[in-house]
């Protein structure tokens, strides 16, 4: 069994801070660690707004908040400390109760995008469980085993990764192309079909490990 790196997308107006985000301008952030905490008994955010008033005054009409307190104002960013009201679905929470942490969030209106570490694929399972449970819209965007990183490692011969690694070095994956196929094949001293197949099959080897299913 291994850890995941996973992204979901998360909707309800239940949601703690939905309505105050989406009755705003303001772009609101958990602080690392401390945001995804529950035993804290409160939740720090940074905010980033032109109207702290205008804030406020959305989390004052926000049934999920309890309490609030701008910590420390720098200019048009501050931290608050924010309490929830115990009938709140607070899906950091969750995230903390089964192990995880919360690497990123971004809101859109009364969907909020999560990118975070679980220890399993299970943990991700009990999440997409406590979002059904509470009529939470769940979707999962992609999903990261980190077990494939190995995988690949260990799938992709040393030619390959060394072709891989010069091709990705020398720009032959940007769009547009820095560099041919051809300065990519004189590089590593091969002929252009030869490199080309050697980029292929370390390509496919990639794919394998991190992209197919190998439950189905």
């Amino acid at each position: 069994m291994s850890d995941v790196t996973a992204t979901i997308q998360v909707h309800s107006p239940d949601l703690a801070l939905t309505e105050t985000v989406a009755n705003t301008a303001a772009t609101i952030k958990p602080v690392s660690g401390a945001g995804t905490a529950p035993n804290l008994g409160a939740y720090l955010f940074t905010v980033e707004t032109d109207d702290f008033r205008g804030f406020e005054a959305a989390l004052a009409a926000d049934p999920t908040i309890d309490s609030f307190e701008r910590v420390v104002e720098r200019g048009a960013e501050a931290m608050y400390r924010f309490e929830y009201d115990p009938e709140a679905t607070v899906f950091s929470a969750a995230i903390s109760d089964v192990g995880g942490i919360s690497l990123e969030w971004t809101n859109d209106d009364a969907t909020w995008t999560v990118r975070v570490w679980l220890p399993d694929r299970e943990a991700l399972s009990t999440l997409w469980e406590y979002a059904t449970d509470r009529d939470v819209a769940f979707s999962l965007v992609r999903v990261h085993d980190h077990a494939n990183v190995a995988e690949t490692e260990r799938n992709v011969t040393e030619s390959q990764r060394e072709a891989l690694e010069l091709a990705l070095e020398m720009g032959y994956f940007e769009e547009p192309r820095a560099a041919t196929l051809s300065e990519v094949a004189a590089e590593l001293g091969i002929s252009q079909p030869a490199a080309g197949g050697r980029l292929r099959r370390g390509i496919r080897r990639i794919v394998e490990s991190t992209v197919v299913s190998h439950d189905r």
